[in-house]
């Protein structure tokens, strides 16, 4: 069964992509190769996306802010965007998907919870759509 490469991407990529990377990375129990990058990354993780990520057993400790320009040269199987405009028009993809996740940075961390949860439900649809990762 071939692995699928797929890509997560917003802005500043420090909650929202590594909070899908790091959804698809675990439920897609090695059928997938996740990735996440920002147009503009942050350059560090956020803490609280971190933190409630490590409530539902998932640790983000080693993931790093990166940009576009640090991603291995495959053709994606999927692209999904997190509703902030990033496009990623020079990444040959076979499927591009945009989410409209609400960025939490600076909100409650109540916010945080509802946005990991909206983005664990859209990760595992996601992959239950996906060929080669059901």
């Amino acid at each position: 069964m071939p692995t699928l490469n797929i890509l997560f991407v917003c802005a500043e990529n420090a909650c929202r992509s590594q909070i899908a990377e790091a959804f698809a990375r675990t439920l897609g129990q090695g059928r997938v190769r996740a990735f996440s990058a920002g147009s503009k990354p942050r350059g560090r993780m956020d803490q609280t996306a971190i933190d409630v990520m490590r409530e539902v057993g998932i640790a983000m400790d080693a993931h790093a802010s990166k940009g576009l320009d640090q991603l291995p040269p495959v053709t994606w199987d999927a692209i999904v965007t997190m509703g902030c405009g990033d496009a990623c028009p020079s990444l040959p993809a076979t499927q591009r998907i945009d989410w409209q996740i609400p960025d939490p940075a600076r909100q409650p961390v109540e916010f945080y919870r509802q946005v990991r949860r909206q983005i664990e439900e859209r990760v595992r649809a996601l992959l239950s759509q996906l060929p080669s990762a059901a």
